[in-house]
C-alpha cells in the first residue's frame, strides 16, 4: 500500500493533533524545495511530549506501509527531524521552536489549510 504525500501529511497532522501537539503548521514546499513536499512544524510543552508526538508520527508512517528515512535528535526531545521522504516533520521543544523560527526560514512557501 502506497500512500500519496497529500495523505500522509494528513495522516502526519493527525497524529500530532492526537498528542496534542501545539500550533501545527504544514508548509507547501512543492516548487521551492527539492528536499520535500511538505514540512509539518509543530510542538510540545515538555520532553515527554515531544517524544510521544515524535513515537506517534512513526507509527502512522509504517502503518501506511511508508517508511521513516531517519528520525534524528530524539535522544535529547529539543529538536526531533523525522524524515518520512515527501513529508518532513519538526518536532519541536516549545522554547527551542520560537529560537529557530523556522517558518521565518520558508516564508517563501505556502502555508497549508489544515481540515
Amino acid at each position: 500500500m502506497t500512500v500519496n504525500s497529500e495523505e500522509l501529511l494528513q495522516a502526519v497532522v493527525a497524529a500530532a493533533e492526537d498528542k496534542k501537539a501545539h500550533n501545527v503548521v504544514a508548509l507547501d514546499l512543492k516548487g521551492i524545495s527539492l528536499v520535500a513536499d511538505y514540512f509539518v512544524i509543530c510542538h510540545g510543552n515538555s520532553d515527554t511530549q515531544v517524544q510521544a508526538i515524535t513515537t506517534e508520527i512513526r507509527k502512522q508512517a509504517e502503518a501506511r506501509g511508508t517508511r521513516v528515512r531517519g528520525i534524528e535528535g530524539a535522544d535529547t526531545c529539543r529538536w526531533v527531524l523525522v524524515d518520512i521522504g515527501d513529508v518532513v516533520v519538526h518536532v519541536f521543544h516549545r522554547d527551542e521552536r520560537e529560537y529557530y523560527n523556522i517558518e521565518r526560514l520558508w516564508s517563501d512557501a505556502k502555508v497549508v489549510e489544515l481540515a
